[in-house]
C-alpha cells in the first residue's frame, strides 16, 4: 500500500489498517495489514500567509460528524524519523497532520482514521457514506469550534491518487478526511484504493 508521488513519498508501515471496505465476516478482515501509505504534497500544503487570517487558529482536539456517529478526540501525527507518516495507534480515534494547516486556517486540513480491523469497526466504518451538505465539526484547543460542510466525496485508486488536489494550496479553509478503502486484495493483503471527503468551512 505504497504510493509514490513527485517529493517525498510517505511510507507507512503498521499494523493496522486505514480500512474502509466492509466486509461480511470477521474473518475477511485483515489481522495485520501495512496503514495506507498516503503521498506527501509534491508542492507546499499551506498556502502563504493571507491578512485574512493573521493568526494561527488553535490546534484541533476534537472531531464529530453526528450523521455517522463519529465523537472521537483527535491525536497529533507528524513523520517518524524514517519519513513515514505516524499513524493512529487506537482504530478508535482520527488524527490531525501536523504537517497540514490547522482546521480553520487557509488551506487543507489533513485528518486520517482506522475503517476497521479484525476487531470490528473503526472510527471511520461509514466514511464512505457522507454526502455534499453534511457537517463536520471540529474542536479545537481554545473552545472554538469549526463548522464544515462535505463538498464531496471521491474514491481513488492508490497508484492515481491526485496529491495535489488532497494536499495542494486553498483559497480558503478546507478539510481532508482520509482513509483507505475500494477493493480489499487477498493476495496482498492491501486495500487498492483510499477514500477522501472534503470538506469546506461553513462557519
Amino acid at each position: 500500500m505504497i504510493i509514490f508521488a513527485a517529493g517525498l513519498a510517505i511510507v507507512v508501515a503498521g499494523t493496522l489498517g486505514l480500512l474502509l471496505t466492509h466486509h461480511s465476516t470477521p474473518a475477511m478482515k485483515p489481522v495485520a495489514v501495512g496503514v495506507g501509505a498516503l503521498p506527501a504534497p509534491s508542492g507546499p500544503i499551506v498556502a502563504p500567509p493571507q491578512s485574512a487570517d493573521p493568526a494561527p487558529a488553535a490546534s484541533p482536539v476534537s472531531l464529530t460528524i453526528p450523521l455517522i456517529g463519529v465523537k472521537t478526540s483527535l491525536i497529533t501525527l507528524g513523520l517518524q524519523a524514517s519519513g513515514a507518516l505516524q499513524v493512529p495507534v487506537s482504530t478508535a480515534v482520527a488524527g490531525w497532520y501536523t504537517g497540514s494547516p490547522r482546521p480553520g486556517s487557509i488551506g487543507s486540513a489533513i485528518i486520517v482514521g482506522h475503517i476497521d480491523s479484525h476487531k470490528g469497526p473503526g472510527v471511520f466504518h461509514r466514511l464512505d457514506t457522507l454526502r455534499p451538505g453534511d457537517k463536520v465539526y471540529v474542536r479545537r484547543a481554545d473552545g472554538t469550534i469549526v463548522l464544515f460542510r462535505v463538498t464531496r466525496v471521491l474514491t481513488y485508486l492508490k497508484d492515481q491518487f491526485p496529491t495535489q488536489t488532497v494536499y495542494g494550496p486553498t483559497p480558503d479553509a478546507e478539510l481532508r478526511l482520509i482513509t483507505c478503502g475500494g477493493t480489499f486484495d487477498d493476495t496482498t493483503g492491501h486495500y487498492l484504493s483510499n477514500i477522501v471527503v472534503y470538506a469546506t468551512e461553513a462557519s
